[in-house]
């Protein structure tokens, strides 16, 4: 009898199971959660990059020149004697404040004394002179006429009955009347003569006293004695006639100073009469404003440079000549200009490029032309219009055609206000 036995499978362990349940839901969530990432990835991959963007806008805008300048007399001379002499008495000093017509120096001119004298007497002389051709002509009148009248009574008369009176008696009338006549145009010339005469004395006496007038040397102008070269009895040359001859003084106005300002060959050009000029004074730490008044218009061929000048009113005497000063000028200056941040602007070898992003949000090359340059801002001639979008930082990151997300900036704006805050 056979007896067939099966072998019984052992069974599966419940905790087995639970494993490889566990298994299969995290194989499958590692599976969706790939499938999520995959699918994030792609969502950004489409999104444009942002760009942060400024918009062109009207500002005012200057170039400002720091340079020094140095405080100079308004007017500074050298008072010279017109005539030699010698020095009867100085009134003044260095440092002494003078008017205008102020008797600085009295010069002791003997021998102008003298000159003018004879010019006097030169003048009397004339005059008399004048009298006596006065009576001349007064008696050749008186000559004449009696002469004249005699003539024509024998002339008449030889008319009436002729024969009556020689010939030669109506030739000897005839020719005293005329030598009469002769002697008045003599002695109207000698009159002549004679007040011509007394306008050269008359010149004379007034070349002399004009001479003698020079003793006094006199300021010109309100001014400090900057320097006195003469003492009581120096001898003095004229200053007409030797070049070398030492002044008397030395004479500044520095009620008003001129500070002036060599301004460099490039912006020569930018600086017109009337630019608005910041100073600040080193030696007495003064700050004032002021304006150019007048320039050379040209320039210095050895440091090419074109001076200008700002007047200074020192009516307190605190500042004097030689001092320095720092100036700050405005040498471009555009109230209403076109303007954008230095960020944004894009400079080539041979053209100036911003990265221009359109209505679309589309980056556009636009190519323009700047003028003034600020510190933080630049202004746009020509290639945008107010208003427009221009990327501002990081350009390099953004090519023509591309499609962004702008993004306003304000930073460059609160800068700009922040340094027009300042000033």
């Amino acid at each position: 009898m056979t007896v067939s036995m099966r072998k019984k499978s052992s069974p599966v362990p419940v905790g087995a199971v639970a494993a490889i349940a566990l298994m299969a839901v995290c194989i499958g969530a590692a599976a969706g959660c790939g499938s999520s990432g995959h699918s994030s990835a792609s969502v950004s991959a489409d999104a444009p990059p942002p760009a942060a963007v400024v918009q062109v806008r009207r500002a005012p805008l200057s170039n400002t020149l720091s340079i020094a300048g140095e405080f100079l007399p308004y007017q500074e001379v050298e008072l010279h004697a017109k005539v030699a002499g010698y020095i009867r008495n100085i009134n003044v000093d260095i440092g002494d404040h003078v008017h205008k017509g102020q008797v600085l120096a009295v010069l002791e001119i003997p021998e102008l004394v003298a000159q003018l004298q004879a010019a006097a007497a030169g003048v009397r002389h004339s005059q008399e002179e004048i009298s006596r051709a006065q009576n001349d002509v007064s008696r050749a009148e008186a000559d004449h006429a009696a002469l004249h009248a005699g003539a024509t009574r024998l002339r008449q008369a030889s008319e009436a009955r002729p024969g009556l009176i020689a010939e030669q008696e109506l030739d000897d009338a005839t020719a005293k009347d005329r030598s009469a006549e002769a002697q008045v145009d003599a002695a109207k010339s000698a009159l002549a003569a004679s007040r011509q005469q007394l306008e050269v004395s008359q010149a004379d006496q007034q070349h002399y006293a004009a001479l003698s007038e020079f003793s006094r040397i006199t300021a010109p102008f309100d001014g400090v004695v900057t320097w006195r070269y003469a003492d009581t009895g120096s001898l003095i040359q004229a200053g007409t006639s030797n070049i070398s001859s030492l002044p008397v003084v030395k004479l500044s106005q520095v009620n008003v100073l001129r500070l002036r300002i060599p301004v460099p060959e490039s912006l020569a050009a930018s600086v017109h009469d009337g630019e608005p000029a910041d100073i600040r004074v080193k030696a007495t730490d003064e700050r004032f404003s002021g304006k150019v008044i007048r320039s050379t218009d040209s320039l210095d061929r050895s440091t090419r440079t074109m001076q200008v000048e700002v007047d200074v009113p020192n009516q307190d005497y605190k500042l004097t000549p030689g001092m320095y000063a720092d100036v700050s000028l405005r040498v471009q200056n555009d109230p209403n200009a076109l303007t954008l941040p230095l960020q944004a602007i894009n400079r080539g070898e041979d053209k100036t490029t911003v990265l221009l992003v359109d209505s679309q949000n589309h980056v556009e090359e636009r190519e323009i032309r700047t003028g003034i340059e600020g510190s933080d801002r630049i202004q746009v001639l020509s290639g945008l219009t107010e208003g427009d979008r221009v990327i501002v930082g990081n350009l390099s990151k953004y090519r023509p055609g591309q499609h962004v997300d702008p993004k306003v900036s304000t930073m460059a704006d609160e800068k700009y206000a922040a340094e027009q805050g300042a000033q």
